[in-house]
């Protein structure tokens, strides 16, 4: 066995590989950019060397500076994680033609199985169904609506060594199959140094379906079951499932035996994954392999009980599988909310910046003294008072549950999701809560398109309903006396004017448009039990009962004798006296107050944001990579006026109206702040 190995990798999954390092005994050394100086794999790592400057092509993809890491600490093999060289053969075989270890498959399967028209060829001359589809690399745009055309609309448009959404385009006439490849090429040349492009039919209606594969170096390969990743938003997986509820067990078992016939093809030894899409008759279609451990790999972990990054370093130092396809387990159902620094309420653009305060929810996970190795597991790359780049994804961490049935895994991702804190910056934490709420989710009614046709107009505030929104106003009212009571037995008041607590209230719900909707409400409290009140709202009683420290967000406790999770903080960005109550994706803001209070509340007059319909604003924060337009130029609605380089993506702003150019505010090579203003209109 190894005695060290050198994580190749960022962010959550170079923590991942460095706790089973840790596990297994073996030191780890850790590599960084810039801008990764201060993170979490830096301070876990044993050791840890600095790679360049903050762009991953200046840092993270220099195969040579990792190989010479390698050789400066003495580590005997490389784990590459996923994204950046994971993939990448070269570098493979070099570490390999430097005596150093690869943890991953062989170079040679790599470049059968990790280039996606390779790949395609090679499922073809095993018999395995494929896609149809243009296999080869097409030259230009125009060639590209040709085959389009032959094959028949829609089409996929991809790059062959695309992989998280990157390089990916889906068409349904020829303009977009023109757009589509030109912006695919240049993605793909940014993201991966290869821009070649091919063309696949798009199934209507699919799900994707992936079969975690394991192989050894002496001729074994098995399958540990079904992953169901259909949720999914512009081709980046949201919320990952283990097992699948779609599929039979004979699809199971057909669909794994067919990833272990296409292993075995290429020799393949380690950990991967095996891509499928599955029609709705569970006719299913190979579609790609990776070659490398994926994000959601946690979900397999839980239904089996195996450790795949354990099993890919005892298979790279030569070790046989430590058990046969009997062996392997389906047992429970785990899910995976991928948590990431965007804005859902803005079009999902990226959020950067510093993690004021990140307080994931408690680990649960693998108590031995139980039947079923149930709870909550959270990986992350970040930690309270971290910084997040806009050099790198999105991805802040991964919240994994694993329960009894489905029905109890999505109920404990709610709850999980309800006490996970994050400020500083945005997250997807409300559109999770939406998706998990949602009764064709719940009855495992969905498809690739599920997020597209529900939330094809972008995501609001009101598409999470609370399903008891007197139970957001009696969360309030309960903070607020908590407030009260300390209040009260503050000593040295003045005598005559001290703090008084009544039993009688009104809930000022506050509307973003001044419009705010007032309920009244009775708070009994009981002597010497600060942590209990019960809140009557209307017809409703809500008895609730809290330990939680006062001050503290999440706010833990019973309601009615049921238990629940809850953030609750006082002040907002617009109001300092208000009390933000947010629970199962739903956020209220409201003010507390006498019934006089209340009255004369209702007088004060409507403020107005100023008029901003001048300006182009940046919509988040990145980097300015062009200002398309001059002052005094002429510009028609739809142009493009700017783009903005955040996380990896191009974002292109276009003029919301016609108009002449006034100013520009902004330079080329600038770092923006969300809603800096770029460009000003006569």
């Amino acid at each position: 066995m190894f005695k060290k190995i050198l994580i190749a990798n960022r962010g959550e999954i170079a923590c991942r590989v460095i706790k089973t390092a840790k596990k297994m005994g073996i030191a780890t050394v850790a590599v960084y950019s810039d801008a990764d100086k201060d993170a979490r794999h830096v301070e876990l790592a044993d050791e840890a060397v600095r790679l360049g400057p903050a762009p991953s092509r200046e840092s993270y993809l220099l195969a040579d500076k990792i190989i010479e890491a390698c050789k400066q600490t003495g580590a005997e093999a490389v784990h590459p994680g996923y994204g950046f060289l994971s993939e990448n053969e070269a570098f493979a075989k070099r570490v390999e033609e430097e005596g150093i270890a690869f943890i991953g498959p062989k170079h040679y399967s790599i470049a059968a199985m990790g280039d996606k028209i390779a790949s395609k060829k090679l499922a073809n001359e095993a018999k395995v169904n494929t896609i149809p589809g243009w296999n080869d690399a097409i030259e230009s745009a125009e060639r590209a609506v040709q085959i389009a055309r032959d094959i028949g609309y829609p089409v996929m448009i991809k790059a062959s060594a695309g992989g998280g959404g990157k390089g990916l385009r889906v068409a349904f006439n020829d303009k977009e199959a023109l757009e589509g490849f030109t912006a695919c090429q240049n993605e793909a040349r940014n993201s991966f140094g290869d821009d070649r492009i091919f063309i696949e039919k798009f199934v209507e209606q699919p799900r994707h379906i992936e079969i975690q594969v394991l192989g050894d170096a002496h001729g074994n390969v098995i399958y540990l079951n079904e992953r169901e990743c259909s949720i999914q938003r512009r081709h980046q997986k949201v919320i990952e499932e283990a097992p699948s509820p779609f599929i039979s067990d004979a699809t199971r078992k057909a669909m794994g035996e067919q990833a272990v016939q296409l292993a075995k093809a290429v020799k393949y030894q380690s950990a991967g994954t095996v891509e499928f899409v599955v029609g709705k008759n569970q006719d299913f279609y190979f579609l790609e392999m990776n070659t490398r451990l994926q994000v959601e790999h946690p979900v397999t972990e839980c239904i089996t009980g195996l450790d795949l990054v354990e099993l890919m370093i005892r298979v790279a130092a030569g070790e046989k599988l430590p058990l046969t396809q009997a062996d392997v387990k389906r047992d429970g159902w785990a899910m995976e909310c991928r948590i990431n620094a965007e804005d859902p309420f803005r079009n999902f653009l990226p959020s950067t910046g510093r993690l004021v305060r990140f307080a994931p929810p408690q680990e649960t996970m693998f108590s031995a003294d139980t039947e079923h190795l149930q709870g909550v597991r959270v990986d992350t790359g970040v930690q309270d008072g971290g910084e997040i780049p806009m050099y790198y994804d999105s991805m802040i961490a991964k919240l994994i549950v694993h329960g009894r049935d489905r029905n109890e895994a999505i109920a404990k991702m709610r709850e999980a999701l309800n006490g996970f804190i994050i400020r500083g910056i945005s997250s997807n934490i409300p559109f999770q809560a939406a998706l998990l709420a949602h009764p064709r989710f719940v009855a495992g009614d969905f498809n690739t398109g599920f997020i597209a046709e529900h939330y094809g107009h972008g995501f609001h505030a009101e598409d999470v309903p609370h399903d008891e929104p007197e139970f957001l106003l009696a969360l309030a009212a309960f903070a607020n006396r908590r407030y009260l009571g300390r209040a009260s037995g503050i000593s040295g008041q003045m005598a005559g004017h001290g703090v008084k607590v009544g039993q009688d209230f009104v809930v000022v719900a506050l509307g973003a448009d001044g419009h705010h909707k007032a309920t009244p409400v009775r708070v009994t409290s009981y002597e010497g039990q600060t942590g209990s009140s019960t809140v009557q709202v209307g017809a409703r009683s809500y008895a609730l009962v809290s330990d939680s420290r006062l001050g503290a967000i999440r706010l833990a406790g019973t309601s009615n004798g049921e238990p629940f999770s809850a953030q609750v903080e006082r002040g907002t960005p617009k109001n300092p006296l208000a009390i933000r109550v947010a629970h199962n994706g739903t956020q209220l803001d409201a003010l507390v107050l006498s019934p006089r209070g209340a009255e004369l509340f209702a007088l004060m007059p409507y403020k107005a944001p100023p008029d901003m319909s001048r300006f182009v604003l940046s919509p988040m924060p990145g980097l300015l990579v062009e200002v398309a337009v001059q002052p005094g130029q002429k510009v028609q609605a739809g142009e493009r006026v700017a783009v903005i380089e955040a996380m990896k993506m191009e974002n292109v702003l276009f003029a919301a109206a016609d108009g002449v150019v006034g100013k520009v505010l902004a330079t080329k090579g600038e770092s923006l702040a969300v809603d800096q203003p770029i460009v000003e209109f006569a």
